[in-house]
């Protein structure tokens, strides 16, 4: 059962445990000061105390976090992600600052939360990282600690696509409330830390899954940690035990679920996507609308510029692309909240992992299928290649624009295949994700590694006009040759070597080391050797491969890496 918040102090537990992730331990990333600054004002040496004492504290209780980690998702990481997201603030705020102490608070403040949003960790640590730039967006233009704290809260919600009561959030408006109106920071610090632990001990009341497994939420159990030591910093206080005396409640073991599957929600999203964007704050939006469509758990923070993106869906590249087209995504991470059940589970007579790509042309399948991959011609014939691929794990490249191989997907998904559907647009984005494919390496970070150097990949195409329309690029009439990149017509020219050259101007104009040329049937025998030489010319540091596809409808087909 869990207590109350007014439980006794839990005695000291010693070292942090190493868990999985391999965090380092608190006192590798240094210390922020020699000792706890008495000091009852948050000032510069206060928030470099309060960053240390956050790690101490996660560093403490991570283990017990990620034990009782049920909701939204049971795969027991909220304290590890917690601890990772702090540690990220705490390099920050010691590189900005060189290691000596600052005595400018908005410059630590910013450290401390630019640190947390680029190494922000999960669910948790991606709210955490919301309320530390919530709180510095008050402090540096002069508010108080209770209206920051307020801020952060009502911000946090706001990143949170569809807020749950019996939360982190829940902890997070507790501590506001209970702030406002209070004296200097050590009393709102403290009054805030009071209503948070009384707010964590609520919880299970508030929340189904938390009452059924008798635990508090973990990510609001991190909260109350982090809040505690902001008020040992601002106390004086260095703790000989953790900061946190809040009672945990049944510590219960990851994939608490039935059935074995760490799924709290039966048929629930199968992978956590979080990336980096950068992005321009309007296109902020549309992305939000684009992935609360493909799944749940869904949290942006950030701003001016930089964001920080955590989702769980089943539809891993549909996620990346809907950051490619806000902006650009990197530091990609996407975990499979399976993989520690399944990986014990009996392979039996089924292989690994397959790839199975859409390919026309006799001499592009070729290539893909020495690649490894299983090939097919159309759309209709892809889940007939999965079953016939007998693997456990299949990556999807449809490699078409047009081609909606979602239903293909689900379907093989409703028969226990695991299926990462990438997508890519043309051949090229395909041959370049088949480029890096590794099957020895984990699943979640195959595809990663296949998404992202499709999405590297820029892809054009050269076509012959039927007859007379109107284009992006202007009038066309029939037989005018057709130069399209990502999609849209761009170019309109009188021969296939005129207008693949100005197609390949346009796109190395932005960059690049590889360009991939894909031979259709109908290509003139001279094409490929005249765009090698306009490259060679040109572009000195550029590199060209050509290939024979051998589709019959396109001439050309150009990647540029």
């Amino acid at each position: 059962m869990v207590s109350g918040p007014s439980a006794p102090d839990s005695p000291a537990r010693g070292p942090p445990a190493t868990v999985r992730g391999s965090p380092k331990t608190p006192d590798a990333v240094g210390p922020l000061e020699d000792h706890v600054p008495v000091t009852h004002t948050l000032d510069a040496a206060a928030v470099r105390a309060w960053c240390r004492l956050a790690l101490q504290a996660l560093g403490r209780a991570r283990e017990e976090i990620d034990a009782i980690n049920v909701y939204p998702v049971a795969d027991g990481d909220t304290g590890t992600n917690l601890y990772l997201t702090v540690e990220s603030a705490a390099e920050s705020l010691k590189a900005t600052v060189d290691g000596t102490a600052p005595t400018d608070l908005p410059q630590a403040l910013r450290a401390m939360s630019q640190g947390a949003l680029i190494g922000a960790r999960g669910n948790s640590g991606t709210i955490l990282a919301q309320l530390l730039r919530g709180m510095t967006a008050v402090l540096v233009n002069g508010g108080g600690l209770g209206e920051a704290l307020r801020e952060a809260a009502d911000s946090a919600y706001q990143a949170v696509a569809h807020p749950v009561e019996g939360t982190m959030l829940t902890v997070a408006a507790a501590a506001a409330e209970a702030a406002a109106g209070q004296g200097d920071d050590l009393a709102v610090a403290r009054a805030a830390y009071e209503a948070a632990r009384g707010a964590l001990a609520a919880t299970p009341g508030q929340l189904a899954e938390l009452g059924r497994a008798g635990v508090v939420d973990a990510g609001g159990r991190g909260l109350v940690a982090v809040l505690g030591a902001l008020t040992d910093a601002l106390s004086g206080r260095e703790p000989a035990a953790p900061a946190v005396t809040e009672p945990i409640g049944t510590v219960v073991p990851f994939g608490c679920g039935s059935d074995g599957d760490p799924h709290v929600t039966p048929g629930g999203p199968a992978y956590e996507v979080v990336y980096l964007l950068e992005a321009a704050d309007p296109a902020v939006p549309a992305l939000r609308e684009a992935l609360d469509g493909l799944g749940d758990s869904l949290v942006v923070v950030g701003g001016d510029g930089l964001w920080n993106v955590h989702v769980h869906v089943d539809d891993v590249g549909a996620a990346v692309e809907a950051g490619i087209a806000a902006g650009r995504p990197y530091r990609i991470k996407v975990t499979h909240f399976g993989d520690q059940v399944r990986a014990s589970a009996p392979r039996g007579e089924r292989v690994l992992r397959a790839v199975v790509a859409v390919v026309r042309g006799d001499g592009l399948a070729a290539l893909c299928a020495d690649a490894g991959a299983v090939v097919v011609a159309s759309g209709e014939e892809i889940p007939d290649a999965i079953r016939r691929a007998n693997a456990r794990e299949v990556v999807l490249l449809p490699n078409d624009a047009d081609l909606r191989a979602g239903a293909a997907a689900d379907q093989a998904r409703a028969e226990g295949v695991r299926v990462a559907l990438i997508p890519t647009r043309s051949a090229v984005q395909g041959i370049a994700a088949l480029a890096v494919h590794e099957p020895a390496r984990r699943f979640d970070e195959d595809v990663v590694a296949m998404t992202s150097a499709a999405g590297a990949t820029r892809y054009a195409e050269l076509g012959v006009a039927e007859h007379e329309s109107w284009t992006s690029a202007g009038i066309c009439q029939a037989g005018d040759i057709l130069g399209l990149i990502d999609g849209d017509v761009a170019v309109i020219g009188g021969n296939l070597v005129e207008t693949g050259a100005i197609v390949l101007d346009r796109m190395l104009a932005a960059g690049g080391e590889m360009v991939t040329l894909v031979l259709g049937s109908s290509a003139p025998p001279d094409l490929a050797e005249r765009l090698e030489t306009h490259v060679r010319d040109g572009y000195l540091a550029v590199d060209t491969v050509v290939y024979h596809g051998g589709e019959a409808g396109c001439p050309l087909l150009i990647g540029v890496e």
